[in-house]
């Protein structure tokens, strides 16, 4: 042990010194929702642990952030907009642009080949923003409520939660559209509340969270193999859930479960033992190379970015708005 301490130490602090680096040669923007109705969401813009700017009165629920080509795009679900902000060295180039959905509510994205692929509740589709013309092109109906969408190049996967506005989430498939023909080519049913999505391979990740009727909340995950369309289901039981990301660190697939992140064994089990953060109420989680970010929240602001290394040590404490609910990195070049 006295050869072995100072070996480990080392090995700790030179993993905190790489992710600090790695941490300052990228911006990091945390999108915060804000206090629904009140069109107080923000975006804080961080350069390792120092806060650089922050864009405040983005609009009604900021709900998602994604970087691409050196812009900054943003969806605000209550406000029914898509934002778009250049970005440099020095964080977001006000005051940006903004395109508007048509009422749609929109709520997660993805980008393909110059082109924004996102979900929508009311209009219960997925819309096509040309990013060359800032125009919405077409619009994909689903059966349903949609929530996140990935993409594995040909194909977009979109996860219905939602049968309709506001049930307790009594969807429970997930759907693939083919991108050239912008049409449904399969449905699968992966259990209750599909929500989160991560494509590794050739398997789809679903972090599913679903109520009874005294809307009390009951969590699971479903994995999905794209080539053979087998489904793998395993609910957990009644907790306390909320966010329901799930995420992939060095390799493995974690979910937000029990107050962090917990890696899901081959059989979709909660491995406790390896469960990084323990918090009250973790809001969202992210991960980005070798680190991991929880967003804990008590629904009043400023709330806290956690952010841990692979160990589960913490790294970064970062201050932000209310509602910490997605992430996103640029890399300086």
């Amino acid at each position: 042990m006295k050869i072995l301490l100072p070996v480990l130490l080392l090995f700790v602090f030179a993993c905190e010194d790489t992710q600090n680096e790695n941490q300052e040669n990228s911006l990091l923007f945390v999108a915060s929702e804000g206090n629904y109705g009140n069109s107080d969401g923000s975006i804080s813009v961080f350069n390792g642990e120092n806060k650089i700017q922050i864009v405040e009165n983005v609009g009604d629920v900021v709900q998602a952030v994604e970087v691409y080509n050196d812009n900054l795009f943003v969806i605000v679900n209550n406000s029914h907009l898509i934002k778009r902000y250049s970005i440099s060295e020095s964080g977001l180039k006000l005051p940006g642009f903004e395109i508007a959905t048509n009422s749609s509510s929109p709520r997660e994205m993805c980008i393909v080949d110059n082109k924004l692929y996102f979900t929508n509740w009311v209009s219960q589709d997925v819309k096509v923003l040309n990013l060359e013309t800032y125009s919405i092109e077409a619009s994909i109906s689903l059966p349903g409520v949609p929530e996140d969408i990935v993409s594995s190049g040909d194909y977009l996967w979109v996860s219905i939660p939602n049968l309709e506005l506001y049930d307790t989430n009594e969807g429970s498939s997930v759907i693939k559209i083919d991108i050239m023909n912008q049409s449904i080519v399969e449905i699968y049913e992966v259990g209750f509340g599909p929500q989160h999505l991560i494509l590794d391979g050739d398997f789809l990740w679903i972090a599913r969270i679903f109520y009874n009727s005294d809307w009390e909340a009951f969590y699971g995950s479903s994995r999905l193999n794209i080539n053979s369309g087998e489904v793998v289901t395993l609910d957990y039981g009644q907790g306390t859930v909320c966010g329901g990301n799930i995420i992939k660190l060095n390799d493995q697939i974690y979910r937000t479960a029990n107050g962090g992140v917990m890696p899901l064994d081959s059989d979709l089990s909660l491995n406790q033992s390896q469960r990084i953060g323990s918090y009250q109420s973790v809001y969202s989680a992210s991960a980005h190379q070798e680190s991991v970010f929880l967003g804990v929240s008590d629904f009043v602001a400023p709330d806290t970015v956690y952010i841990h290394n692979e160990l589960g040590n913490v790294i970064s404490t970062l201050s932000v708005d209310v509602l910490p609910g997605d992430y996103a990195i640029w890399s300086i070049d």
